[in-house]
């Protein structure tokens, strides 16, 4: 599988197949990635997980209603999203993104995880391994993500 973002991209996952996924917190700015001339990378498709709508980009992108420190409203579309952005991550630039990047965004990334072979019992622990060591935060998050292979 061919990489779809630089190596040194801020925020990046690697899941188990290859795939790569960037989450980030729209809280703070773009960051540039060594050697890019001062310019970031940009998605080709985000996610954004966010209880009010989320702000313009000029890419493709999907707004998943999740308020902070909760669950998102649809557990339904949230699978839709979530299966649809583990395909898109085979061939483009895939980014997951809510308002700190830890909560929302790294409860995705371990549901993505799921999708890709990790067992749900074991996801969180490897986005905080390979994430953020904060990624999931609330005990609902959690239960969330090990229940994810539940709700298909």
């Amino acid at each position: 599988m061919s990489d779809t973002w630089p190596s040194n991209t801020p925020g990046l996952l690697r899941l188990p197949s290859g795939r790569l996924v960037r989450g980030r917190g729209l809280r703070r700015p773009l960051a540039a990635e060594p050697g890019t001339d001062g310019v970031p990378v940009l998605p080709e498709w985000g996610v954004y997980l966010l209880g009010g709508t989320p702000p313009e980009v000029p890419w493709a992108s999907r707004w998943l209603r999740w308020p902070d420190f909760r669950l998102p409203s649809s557990r339904a579309q949230a699978r839709e999203v979530f299966e649809e952005a583990w395909d898109r991550a085979a061939r483009e630039r895939v980014e997951f993104a809510c308002g700190g990047g830890r909560g929302r965004t790294g409860t995705a990334l371990a549901c993505l995880a799921v999708l890709d072979g990790v067992p749900a019992d074991e996801a969180v622990e490897y986005v905080r391994r390979h994430y953020d060591r904060r990624a999931v935060e609330t005990p609902w998050q959690r239960r969330y993500v090990r229940d994810f292979t539940a709700t298909a």
